[in-house]
């Protein structure tokens, strides 16, 4: 079995990523690092590996305040880098609820201070930071190396009782050419007490399952999730560590003049609640995500409001996707600012589809979710349609899906319009086709009638996530009920 463990890296309180330890080759995704965490730790990650770029930079712990805000909203095990220097640092970090403290540099050029603080803090709590360039140990944010050689550097250590190893490939770190998987193996055999924990090149599931092959205990992987290479729930799965991934049940709220409506065929609308109120249900009922669509926003020409958008977010505990009039980095930026997870674009990202790669590198493809409107046409085709269903494109669904995929979107919404509302169930032809042709989480949306109908979606539509409104809305059906059938049909399902 091999751990996943995500990374976050910050600068100027972003979440970003270098490549090969270059502050200027990085990519900021600008995402809020307490909501990147609290996602980690939904999809079923125990670990979080965290580096503290500006301080690497400053030479003392600069990013401490969101440090210890992932700690405070997370249970995640989170062991932190960069900048640490003095005793006060390690105790400051451990105050802050951080529960490992990564030595790098600062234990290649005072080996005496890092000893103190196994001494000091116990052998469990640092981890050794064992970063190689060109066959050396590289210090100084990797632009400078030393004459010592990784096993050399380990064996220093080792008789102190240090019980973990991060070792990074500084020429594959951000680059996606694959781990260096005989420098792994190399370092199990002379040190078989030692976790090693792998770091730098992963870029495919194939990376993961041969890292798990060859005996590697854990892995860092950042980059690859962040543009979408490879998913969280995929890479676990490769890993071992979980069977398979778990279908996501996805209440929706669709809102209109600061109300939940619903309606059918996208027509029909009545009143359903008020938003924060059923957030805040859905959320103690064990949801698993949110999705919430301001559905009047593109054809009214006006933008989500975002303090409704920080009230429901304010509301729940749980990934929170907010669309409706998303039409710039601007508009995304200022919901996922105010408490989203992730933003959907629909109409905008058919007018202007580089919009879907804007969004993707400001701020990852985890963050961005391609919502489709389709129609099945009397000719048995499917047919986009935007401005909330109304406008037909002439734009076939399929192509559409593969478009936006390949332009960076890291998710798919997919709702079947002539379905909508209708309780008959879910298109799961189309879904199954959709899922053949793009590697990216699916939601169905548009059909839910019946709880066999989620179960037809997962098993027939290949389908990890279900969405629908009107059933949990109006009481037909509890969530901690469905996740109860599915869980009987053999389906994996989080628990409640």
């Amino acid at each position: 079995m091999t751990e996943i463990i995500p990374a976050i890296d910050i600068i100027d309180g972003k979440v970003v990523r270098l490549t090969k330890g270059d502050y200027s080759l990085k990519t900021v995704y600008e995402r809020d690092p307490v909501a990147a965490a609290m996602t980690f730790e939904q999809h079923g990650c125990r670990r979080l590996h965290m580096v503290d770029l500006d301080g690497a930079k400053a030479g003392r712990p600069v990013n401490t305040n969101i440090i210890e805000a992932v700690c405070s909203a997370t249970n995640l095990h989170v062991d932190v880098g960069g900048g640490i220097r003095r005793d006060e640092d390690v105790a400051l970090l451990l105050s802050a609820g951080v529960k490992q403290i990564t030595a790098g540099s600062v234990a290649v050029r005072d080996r005496a201070l890092v000893l103190g603080w196994i001494d000091k803090f116990g052998p469990e709590v640092i981890i050794l930071g064992a970063d190689i360039k060109d066959g050396r140990i590289a210090v100084s944010g990797w632009q400078e190396t030393v004459d010592s050689g990784v096993e050399e550097f380990i064996a220093s250590y080792a008789e102190a009782g240090i019980r973990t190893v991060i070792c990074t490939d500084v020429g594959r770190d951000g680059t996606f050419q694959g781990p260096a998987l005989q420098t792994y193996k190399e370092l199990m055999k002379r040190f078989p007490d030692i976790e090693i924990v792998a770091s730098g090149g992963v870029g495919t599931l194939k990376d993961i399952e041969a890292l798990r092959r060859a005996g590697v205990r854990s892995v860092i992987v950042g980059k690859a999730l962040y543009e979408n290479r490879i998913t969280l729930e995929e890479a676990m799965v490769a890993g071992g560590t979980i069977e398979g991934c778990a279908v996501r049940i996805i209440p929706c709220l669709d809102v209109k003049g600061g109300r939940v409506v619903k309606g059918t065929n996208f027509v029909n609308l009545r009143d359903a609640g008020d938003p924060v109120e059923l957030a805040s249900r859905y959320s103690e009922e064990g949801a698993d995500e949110l999705v919430f669509l301001d559905i009047s926003a593109t054809d009214e020409q006006r933008k989500t409001v975002a303090d409704m958008v920080r009230s429901v977010a304010q509301a729940v505990n749980i990934p929170f996707t907010v669309g409706g009039g998303i039409s710039s980095v601007e508009d995304a930026s200022l919901l996922l600012t105010n408490g989203a997870d992730k933003v959907s674009v629909n109409s905008a990202a058919v007018r202007d589809p580089e919009l879907i790669s804007r969004l993707a590198e400001r701020f990852g493809s985890q963050c961005v979710v391609l919502a489709v409107d389709a129609a099945r046409e009397s000719d048995g085709n499917w047919q986009i349609y935007v401005n909330g269903g109304k406008v037909p494109t002439g734009i076939d669904l399929f192509e559409w899906v593969e478009r936006g995929v390949s332009l960076g979107a890291g998710e798919i919404l997919f709702t079947a319009i002539n379905n909508d509302g209708t309780g008959k169930g879910y298109a799961n032809d189309a879904l199954a086709r959709i899922a053949s042709l793009v590697k990216v989480p699916l939601i169905a949306s548009g059909g839910a009638g019946a709880p066999e109908h989620f179960a037809e979606a997962a098993l027939e539509g290949r389908a990890t996530g279900v969405l629908a409104a009107s059933l949990f809305h109006y009481g037909k059906l509890r969530i901690g009920d469905l996740k109860e059938y599915l869980h009987q049909r053999g389906i994996k399902v989080r628990p409640s």
